[in-house]
């Protein structure tokens, strides 16, 4: 409905942005220079940052820049998984037939991972919502990506969790996985200026120029969303919706916070 009221020719927030084209915030150069350093590097690097922030859409905006003739990307999103599950799971994304046994396991996998060392193809295994990982899960992780006495990296392992996930791994019982992470990197969000150029720019690339938002109204949703970019997604969108079955030309504060009602769940 808002999209023909307001003449956008598509929807300027979508759930799943796309990397073409996207914003780039400081944060993410900031971020994705950490995970392009550490192709150099190889080894562990941490991702971090509350929910919606941006750590997904950093993630597909660096796979999608590898040359999948170098590097195989291994994606695995559910960590509430046993040892043996993780195991498989990564078998399975190294192109493995998983064997029953954890020995034996382990060794397809370390197998796998320097097959495709050998053939100048670096894997690149990713484990998404890493605060869900059980302490078995990360006790192992040092142990599996253990090549030549610990004197050698032949993959890349990024751990992309929320902020809690900071305090299990400073743990003293994770401090020997600690001590291999090469690249750290924590998310915030947008900054108040980048939250008004971030929506200008969406509205623009949905072939709008003229303005929508008032000044105070981009004051108010940085006040509202500290920055997290997917709750800015959502609060601009309703806003729209808002100010389009309303007749408005412009979406000002009341909007702002009318629509910041139906966000917030409350009984």
């Amino acid at each position: 409905m808002y999209q023909a009221y307001y003449g956008l020719t598509a929807d300027p927030f979508p759930k799943e942005m796309e990397v073409k084209n996207s914003f780039k915030s400081k944060d993410f150069e900031q971020a994705f220079s950490r995970l392009e350093y550490l192709k150099s590097t190889k080894g562990f690097g941490l991702i971090t940052g509350e929910p919606g922030v941006g750590k997904s859409f950093l993630l597909r905006s660096f796979t999608g820049s590898l040359n999948p003739n170098l590097y195989k990307v291994v994606y695995i999103p559910i960590s509430t998984l046993t040892v043996s599950d993780f195991y498989r799971a990564l078998c399975d994304g190294l192109g493995v037939n998983p064997s029953f046994k954890k020995v034996q396991l382990f060794k397809q996998i370390q197998e796998a991972i320097y097959t495709y060392h050998s053939k100048n193809v670096t894997p690149v295994i990713i484990l998404d919502e890493a605060q869900f990982l059980k302490n078995s899960v990360l006790d192992d992780l040092r142990i599996i990506f253990n090549f030549e006495m610990d004197s050698k990296d032949y993959s890349i392992v990024i751990l992309a969790g929320q902020t809690p996930f900071i305090t299990q791994i400073n743990r003293q019982t994770h401090e020997a996985l600690k001590q291999r992470i090469m690249v750290n990197y924590y998310l915030k969000g947008l900054s108040r200026d980048e939250t008004k150029e971030y929506i200008v720019s969406r509205l623009k690339f949905a072939g709008r120029s003229d303005p929508i938002f008032t000044e105070n109204a981009f004051e108010l949703i940085y006040s509202s969303t500290s920055g997290c970019l997917r709750v800015i997604n959502s609060l601009a969108r309703l806003s729209l919706n808002t100010g389009a079955s309303k007749g408005l030309a412009s979406i000002d504060n009341e909007v702002i916070l009318e629509a910041q009602g139906e966000i917030n769940i409350t009984a």
